[in-house]
């Protein structure tokens, strides 16, 4: 890139597309993406700008890659083949680069994109198609990839500009989506299809439609977008962040479910769980007594059981778990998306540790273009942290799951509550909520299966140099149909728990005081879902829960 033509891109990118839009613009430099920044660009509230220090990393990464490629050092992707293929020579520049070797390299680059374009399945929902651009600029940004600037700009339009590639949904094994990313790529080439305002058309028409010139790829440009795990990481923010939600309404959805049992508060009192001081336990358990404040269970009655069973009295050390589980999951989230996963590492200023004394290591570094460093090949597409934090998240939300079916289960039993029988209304001699417990027992069922660790399975492939895999997206796919079906879940032990209530105001005490929290949700949920006076179609009742839950 000519030195006019990059301060231009400086400026660009200093501006951002706030000029055409009145949404807020967030700068990304590829160090500090908060999940809810990347989530407001990819849902359309927020433009992206991208800092100018930044692309002055990106645009000298670029140089560093060219000089590499002009002084005839193999380097993958670049000079030399990708995977099995990283024995075939693709060119020589014999100390420069010619038309003939530029030329050499696009055919290379527009090649890749489209060898590797083959996902298969549904298509992306959108929002995560832009959350997974946002999050490939990111890391692009640090100038780790050898890509021209010129593509950082491209996923800066596209987001702007609302061009979201189609991106096929499953066809990944977890060390980096290959067969996914690489659609955006075709997309910035003017080829394969994309929606342009939320109309579907082929990506030159997109393109041009949006007042985008195509990409002209060379270099790194595609290894750079087809090599990486934007894909699966959009797929974990966004179950991280249904997780969250189910974690921050557990303490009211079981203080009301307590309440309809007349359960006793003692496992959660500061003295019991002090004696077993596991980190977050005290706090979780706090966070439980204060959704129970106000409530008819901290006066003593003769009629309330000294010990209840298991569900209620340990879900308070399954909600820590939970907690210390999706907080680990975030962390390992923002080092992945505010760092490099490509491979090979294009690392300016490398630390020369080992260099002196190691003709091995020396070889990966190189000096020209008025730029120095090393481009190293690694194994820093593997997500592994990622993938291990997602699956204890998923183990720990099942937990959640198989607490919430027994506490609905035991409210359905008048040897448990003193109520009803299936917790009917006294006058209703059909089934109430007896049929309803293969409901919750179906998706629970689920839910343990879904909790089996995916991170291990795999076989070689690529002529068997691939012989490992992390399956994140599997797992993250996981993790989100766990949060859906717990939602779900809920939402049934919310039609127990306020049936509970009721019955209990009904036959036991009609002044009956439920905590300031507990009663709020229960008057939200009997807005939307009336009393059970009579058998009725459950259906609608439990979608509504879920919406419930939702915004609270």
């Amino acid at each position: 890139m000519s030195s006019k033509l990059f301060k231009v891109s400086l400026f660009s990118a200093a501006l951002g597309m706030s000029l055409v839009s009145n949404a807020t613009t967030i700068t990304l430099d590829g160090s500090h993406l908060t999940i809810e920044q990347a989530l407001e660009i990819a849902n359309g509230k927020a433009d992206v700008a991208i800092a100018p220090d930044a692309l002055r990393r990106l645009d000298d990464s670029h140089k560093l890659v060219m000089a590499s490629a002009a002084s005839g050092k193999a380097v993958y992707g670049l000079t030399v083949g990708v995977g099995l293929n990283k024995d075939q020579k693709l060119f020589t520049a014999d100390g420069k680069l010619s038309d003939a070797v530029l030329k050499a390299s696009r055919d290379f680059n527009y090649n890749a994109l489209r060898a590797h374009s083959a996902g298969v399945g549904e298509m992306m929902p959108e929002n995560l198609a832009r959350l997974s651009m946002v999050i490939r600029l990111n890391t692009l940004l640090t100038g780790k990839s050898g890509a021209q600037v010129r593509v950082a700009e491209l996923y800066r339009d596209l987001l702007n500009k609302q061009v979201t590639p189609l991106i096929p949904s499953e066809g990944s094994v977890g060390e980096a989506d290959i067969l996914l990313a690489p659609h955006v790529g075709a997309v910035m080439i003017g080829e394969w299809k994309a929606t342009f305002k939320g109309q579907e058309m082929s990506g030159k028409q997109a393109l041009k439609a949006a007042g985008i010139a195509p990409l002209i790829p060379e270099g790194k440009d595609a290894l750079a977008i087809l090599s990486n795990n934007s894909v699966a990481m959009a797929y974990t923010i966004d179950a991280a962040v249904k997780a969250q939600q189910l974690v921050k309404v557990t303490p009211v959805v079981y203080g009301l479910s307590l309440e309809g049992l007349n359960g006793n508060v003692a496992p959660i009192l500061p003295q019991t769980v002090s004696a077993h001081p596991f980190s977050g336990l005290e706090e979780t358990a706090k966070s439980m007594r204060d959704a129970l404040k106000g409530s008819y269970l901290w006066s003593a009655n003769p009629t309330r059981h000294l010990q209840d069973p298991l569900s209620y009295r340990v879900t308070v050390y399954g909600l820590s778990e939970a907690k210390k589980a999706l907080t680990d999951l975030d962390q390992v989230i923002l080092t992945q998306i505010n760092s490099s996963d490509d491979n090979p590492a294009t690392i300016l200023n490398a630390d020369e540790a080992y260099r002196q004394e190691s003709s091995q290591v020396d070889q990966y570094f190189i000096e020209g273009n008025g730029v120095k460093g090393a481009i190293i090949p690694s194994g820093n597409f593997n997500p592994l942290p990622v993938a291990l934090a997602v699956q204890r998240a998923t183990l720990a939300m099942a937990h959640l799951s198989h607490y919430s079916v027994q506490r609905s289960m035991h409210l359905s039993y008048d040897q448990f509550t003193g109520l009803t029988r299936f917790l009917s209304d006294p006058s209703n001699k059909g089934h109430a909520f007896g049929a309803v417990q293969k409901a919750f027992m179906g998706l629970h069922i689920d839910n343990m299966a879904l909790a089996q660790p995916v991170s291990l399975y795999g076989m070689p492939m690529a002529g068997e140099i691939e012989d490992t895999a992390t399956n994140l997206l599997q797992a993250s796919k996981r993790l989100e149909a766990v949060d859906k079906n717990l939602f779900q879940i809920y939402s049934l032990e919310l039609l127990h728990a306020t049936q509970a209530v009721d019955l209990r105001r009904q036959l036991k005490d009609k002044n009956l005081q439920l905590a300031t929290q507990t009663g709020a949700l229960y008057e939200a949920y009997r807005k939307v879902v009336p009393y059970v006076k009579s058998d009725r179609i459950f259906t609608d009742d439990i979608k509504a829960g879920v919406t419930l839950l939702n915004a609270q």
